[in-house]
Order: C-alpha cells, then structure tokens, then sequence
C-alpha cells in the first residue's frame, strides 16, 4: 500500500504536484500535445495569447516533472519534438472533465460576473 498524501497540509509534497497542475500554462500544453508531438513552434501557434518565455517555462516544469517528453532529432537544422508521457496522458482524464465544466458553464458564470458588475456599480 502507498503512502497516504494530503493536499491540505501545508508540507505535503502533493501541493507541488498540484500546483505544476494548476499553473497558468500547464492545462493548454497538456491539451494541446493530445493529439501527438508538436514542435515548439506549433504548440506556440496553437496556444494563443502564450509567450515564448511562458511555454519554454512551461515545458521545462512538465519535463521535469514527467508528464511530457522532448525528442531532439539529429537533423539540419535541428529538430524538437514534445509529446504526452504515459504520466501526461493520465493528466488527460481530469483536464478534459475540467475543460468541458468550464466550456458547459460559460453563460452562468458571465451572468454571475454581469451581476457582479451591476452590484458593484451601484455601491460606488
């Protein structure tokens, strides 16, 4: 049997899992290399609004933590490929219950942000 983890406490080692999961980036690349490997370039054409700075970090963390891997092609000029681990396509499951939540509830949470607004504006 596996150690028991505990995201609540405050040193548990699942928090750094979680977090490499929650962070701003993580979801798009993860989705984006489902369907196969992806060049550096591609990914970045895909994931709109993402610098390059922010998907180098970001696929440097996912590498590290063994949810993706990077395929250096002994070519002219070199070629790299990145692509889902095992691990990562476990990742898979989850993110894509998370992005058909979000995608489902779009109206009712930009009524609720609308709401907001109007609340906000008549108290000011």
């Amino acid at each position: 049997m596996g150690r028991a983890y505990n995201v609540m406490a405050a040193t548990c080692p699942s928090r750094t899992v979680l977090h490499r999961i929650g962070a701003r980036w993580t979801v798009f690349v993860v989705n984006a290399l489902d369907g196969g490997p992806h060049r550096f370039t591609e990914l970045k054409a895909h994931i709109r609004g993402i610098t390059s700075k922010a998907l180098t970090e970001t696929l440097r963390s996912l590498e590290a933590d063994g949810l993706i891997s990077r395929h250096e092609y002994e070519e002219n000029p070199p070629r790299v490929e990145y692509a889902l681990t095992p691990l990562g396509h476990s990742l898979l499951v989850p993110l894509r219950a998370v992005r058909t939540w979000a995608e489902e509830h779009v109206p009712e949470i930009e009524q609720a942000r609308s709401r907001r607004v109007v609340a906000d504006a008549g108290t000011g």
